[in-house]
């Protein structure tokens, strides 16, 4: 049987949690808000310097040569903000994967000393409910860790598919500025 202090102790270890987890998500939202802020101030800068640079083109020629010149540091930019954007999400993610780990990692030991602590102070002839109760939990365990396994694999999947894409985006923008300048 659960006593006072242990109950007390485990909704303290849940509010450290909770409090914890709330934490990490505001680091993940001041990442993304100084993400956004660098690349607003950079896009203004580069804006700036655009409009100035389009303003003392003096032919056609001239103007298709800047617009070639632009498009590979845009798109380059571009994949590193997704970049950047990408590790923010993937970091809070896994910090919350983490934890949630742990917590269910210890929730499992809880359980598993109450049973071990049922057992032992069971009747006779228990023994067999006891064992069909530690075999569920072993299943449980079981699927738990499959659960997470297919979440980490799905993970790295995705992190290689955005990791193809913007590789794919990177080669396009190289290949149709050298083209354009082939022109």
């Amino acid at each position: 049987m659960l006593t006072a202090e242990q109950v007390l102790a485990s909704q303290k270890a849940t509010l450290d949690t909770i409090f914890g987890l709330t934490g990490k998500a505001f680091e993940g939202v001041e990442k993304l808000v100084e993400l956004n802020v660098t690349a607003s101030k950079a896009a203004l800068a580069e804006a700036a310097g655009t409009t100035q640079a389009l303003l003392s083109v003096k032919d056609p020629q001239e103007l298709l040569a800047l617009q070639a010149a632009m498009f590979q540091p845009i798109a380059e930019k571009s994949a590193a903000y997704s970049r950047h954007l990408y590790d923010i999400a993937s970091g809070t993610t896994a910090e919350f994967g983490r934890t949630f780990e742990e917590q269910a990692a210890e929730a499992q030991r809880k359980l598993l000393a109450v049973v071990d602590s049922a057992a032992k102070n069971a009747p006779a002839g228990s023994e067999t409910a006891v064992a069909v109760l530690r075999s569920a939990m072993a299943a449980g365990t079981n699927a738990l860790e499959s659960v997470q396994k297919a979440v980490k694999q799905a993970s790295e999947v995705a992190e290689a598919n955005f990791n193809a894409v913007a590789n794919q985006a990177m080669n396009a923008a190289k290949t149709g500025t050298s083209k354009k300048r082939a022109s």
